[in-house]
């Protein structure tokens, strides 16, 4: 898996996920900016729907 932030890749390990699989920890800038927000600050606190929009909302 790959994550690419700005214009910078950060490369990851490589997993297979299949379904009712749980998803991996992982840590991205929050939309304002600054902080960080993992996908573990919200275990147990709410429901999270993870979508992937390659290229959505990308000026390319």
């Amino acid at each position: 898996m790959s994550v690419k932030v700005g214009r910078t890749s950060v490369a990851s390990k490589t997993a297979t996920l299949k379904v009712g699989d749980k998803a991996p920890d992982f840590e991205l800038p929050g939309h304002r900016g600054g902080e960080k927000v993992k996908l573990s600050d919200f275990h147990g606190k709410k429901n999270v729907v993870i979508a992937f929009y390659p290229l959505d909302w990308t000026p390319v």
